[in-house]
């Protein structure tokens, strides 16, 4: 008789679950349940101004392996394509400066790589880094990086470079999670100048470092959920959308899944689950199963944030030559960040010569006040910062507003112990998967789907 597995949540995680499953063992049946009702989560493509643009995820880290991995594996390798040679800047006192090389999430190798960006007083301080190592078992970043290189570093390089990833505070942010290599220097009293020195050596020597460290796919990352649901179905993988999962409750050596309107909820027996959904769903579901896991993993916050995305007519002159931008919260402005994504993607450009999308991010962990607004003021506040930073800028011929509530979790520090914990208190079939866990990235998230689905399948 086939096993049946449930996987819950139809995000990129819980996909990479499904297919982990179905290419591995033919004796699995795999139900996926999406409570929206479309499968990808943050992986989202919007028509704005004429085109399919990303409003969601819109790179994945090519030096990681997994997500070209998966591309490969379902079929479309062939439109893989990397950003354009343009860098990004950093924008202090007003003005934008290149993203120094050879950082390690903002920690310099070379302390003249980022004079000006920071003053000289300031770059004297991080050049005479004091070595002690850490005793806790962990710190945030910001705090972490203050008493070695001077708060200057942490709110000029360090935070703007965490809220991108994260939307979170670096003071706040686990260094253990955030940037193992530097927590692994600390303990041991090394200098985080040397450590982000021999990161740099390291890529430099690293079979990948011919790679570009960013990838897409030609069309947007957003045609991956879709492409990656066709590969599922041809593979036998069932895929319920609109398909809340409202119940998960022990039924012998096996699990009963609830799922659909509250009016009409419809129960099926499975044999194992990956659970793929944010942390506080999940700690829903397993409150009567494993009480100590959803305790811990109602613990974790997550950070708001919307992607407005704006399209301009022509190729204006102010967004040539560089990427876009990040900005430290030191500056005051609202934005956190800019994509010039025509400028950044070259597919785009070409698809579309004579027009521009350019996206901006607003919102980081506690500061939802900053989205509670109307589409047009948040477009206006994104267009009012962006001409700020790059100057003249053309009125958009459209805009597109995308809130994420409840988007990124937020590492805490201690989040590793928390995530432990809440492992090791599950029954040996059920599994969680999702960027709550092991990593943010895309190529994290297809890690932590696939390990899931592994776990599964190991007698």
């Amino acid at each position: 008789m086939r096993r049946k597995v449930a996987v819950i949540g139809g995000g990129i995680a819980g996909l990479a679950a499904a297919w982990e499953l179905a290419r591995h063992d033919t004796d699995i049946s795999v139900t996926v349940y999406e409570g929206s009702d479309r499968v990808g989560g943050k992986l989202r493509l919007e028509q704005v101004g004429g085109a399919l643009v990303d409003v969601g995820a819109e790179s994945v880290l090519a030096r990681r392996p997994e997500a070209l991995t998966l591309f490969e594996e379902i079929g479309v390798d062939g439109r893989t394509t990397h950003p354009a040679a343009v860098g990004a800047t950093i924008v202090s006192g007003g003005r934008r400066w290149p993203m120094p090389s050879g950082t390690v999430m903002g920690v310099p190798s070379d302390p003249e790589s980022v004079r000006g960006l920071l003053t000289d007083a300031e770059v004297q301080r991080l050049s005479d880094e004091p070595l002690a190592p850490l005793t806790a078992d962990d710190v945030s970043v910001g705090d972490f990086v203050d008493v070695r290189l001077g708060p200057a570093v942490t709110d000029k390089l360090v935070e703007p470079l965490l809220a991108g990833v994260y939307a979170g505070h670096a003071r706040r942010i686990s260094l253990d999670m955030a940037v193992p290599a530097l927590s692994r220097a600390a303990h041991e009293g090394r200098s985080l100048l040397e450590v982000a020195r021999e990161a740099q050596l390291a890529a430099l020597s690293a079979p990948t470092a011919v790679l570009p460290v960013f990838a897409t796919l030609v069309g947007g990352l957003g045609t991956l959920p879709p492409a990656l649901e066709a590969a599922l179905l041809d593979a036998g993988v069932e895929v319920r959308t609109r398909a809340v999962v409202r119940e998960l409750r022990p039924d012998g050596d096996g699990w009963v899944v609830g799922a659909g309107p509250t009016t009409a909820v419809v129960e099926e027996r499975h044999d194992a689950v990956v659970i793929a959904v944010p942390a506080h769903p999940t700690a829903r579901l397993l409150t009567d199963i494993a009480p100590t896991a959803a305790g811990q993993l109602a613990r974790i916050d997550y950070a708001s944030m919307a992607i407005i995305t704006l399209a301009v007519d022509g190729r204006p002159d102010a967004l040539a030559g560089t990427s876009g931008f990040l900005v430290p919260p030191v500056e005051g402005l609202t934005i956190k960040a800019a994509t010039f994504s025509t400028t950044k993607w070259p597919w785009l450009a070409d698809a579309h010569p004579g027009r521009t999308w350019l996206r901006a991010s607003i919102g980081r962990h506690g500061e939802e006040a900053s989205l509670q607004h109307d589409d047009a003021v948040l477009v206006e506040t994104a267009l009012t910062d962006l001409r700020k930073v790059v100057g003249d800028l053309p009125d958009p011929v459209a805009a597109h507003v995308q809130r994420w509530g409840g988007g990124l979790p937020q590492y805490a520090v201690g989040h590793r112990r928390v995530i432990e914990v809440a492992r090791r208190d599950l029954p040996p079939t059920i599994t969680l998967a999702g960027a709550a866990y092991d990593g943010v990235g895309i190529p994290a998230c297809i890690a932590s789907g696939r390990a899931a689905a592994r776990a599964l399948l190991t007698p």
